[in-house]
C-alpha cells in the first residue's frame, strides 16, 4: 500500500490550470503563484521567489491590510498603495522576463 501522502503533495497534484495559458500556449502574469505559495508553505523560500517573486510582498500586504482594517495605521493606506505598486511593477517585470525567455526558447 503507498505512504498517505502529505496535504502539501495533495494541493500541488490539483492546481488550477491557466485557462490563458491553455487557450494562448504563453503564461500570463499570475502563472507560477499556486507553485510559489505552496513552495513558501514547504520553507522554500528561494524556490519561492524563482517561480513568482511576487509571492512575499503579495502575502505582505494582504496580512498588512487586514492588521490595517484592526488598528488603522496613520500611514497605512499610503503604505498599502506604494507596496501595491511596487507588487504590480515586480509582476510585469516578472512577465516580460518570462516572455522573452520563452521567445529565446522558441
Amino acid at each position: 500500500m503507498a505512504a498517505p501522502s502529505s496535504f502539501l503533495d495533495w494541493l500541488n497534484h490539483h492546481l488550477f490550470t491557466c485557462p490563458f495559458k491553455s487557450h494562448f500556449g504563453i503564461d500570463c502574469p499570475g502563472c507560477g503563484f499556486q507553485r510559489s505559495v505552496i513552495a513558501l508553505l514547504k520553507g522554500n523560500f528561494l524556490e519561492s521567489l524563482k517561480l513568482y517573486p511576487a509571492t512575499i510582498p503579495f502575502l505582505f500586504v494582504l496580512i498588512f491590510m487586514l492588521v490595517h482594517i484592526k488598528y488603522d495605521f496613520k500611514f497605512g493606506a499610503q503604505i498599502i498603495k506604494i507596496t501595491v505598486a511596487a507588487i504590480a511593477v515586480i509582476i510585469l517585470i516578472n512577465y516580460i522576463y518570462k516572455i522573452y525567455t520563452y521567445q529565446l526558447i522558441i
